[in-house]
């Protein structure tokens, strides 16, 4: 398994452009912001019978998938996973307010469309393929690439 700056080094191959990185430090939280929202949208009854906690912000599916992407993180560093659960809880709190005030699932697609535009432009911008076309498992590198880069003190 690769190590944190491992994967770093190699997500940082096609993203050295200044524009590029600017970008990504604007779209690669919205994308995750949004696929939160997506899975916050999916129906969630089973959750809140089984949990029965009258809590939505944590009953509901992006919680638990969180909770598995985790692991991800926690594997590799257990700083950036603190870090970013804080992120998710952000996310999840945000999420469920702008969802008592409009569709959170079209709010969320729209993100998603406007950040993935984002993303190719910059890619374009770049000249260089995004780095999950090589490996998936970059879709959450990303993320973490972002708090490295703008909450470090290199």
């Amino acid at each position: 398994m690769r190590t944190l700056d491992q994967w770093f080094a190699e997500y940082a191959v096609s993203h050295q452009n200044p524009t590029n990185k600017a970008i990504h430090y604007i779209c690669v939280p919205a994308i995750f912001f949004s696929i939160v929202g997506l899975l916050m949208s999916i129906p969630t009854r089973i959750i809140a019978n089984t949990l029965n906690l009258n809590l939505p912000i944590i009953e509901n599916w992006a919680f638990i998938i969180l909770l598995f992407v985790l692991v991800f993180y926690i594997r590799l560093s257990v700083s950036m996973a603190l870090k970013i659960a804080v992120f998710s809880g952000i996310c999840l709190v945000i999420n469920y307010y702008i969802g008592q005030i409009v569709p959170l699932w079209a709010f969320s697609i729209g993100v998603f469309v406007i950040a993935w535009i984002g993303q190719f432009y910059g890619h374009n911008i770049e000249g260089k393929k995004p780095s999950f076309l090589k490996d998936l498992q970059f879709l959450l590198i990303g993320p973490a690439w972002v708090v490295e880069n703008l909450f470090s003190k290199k």
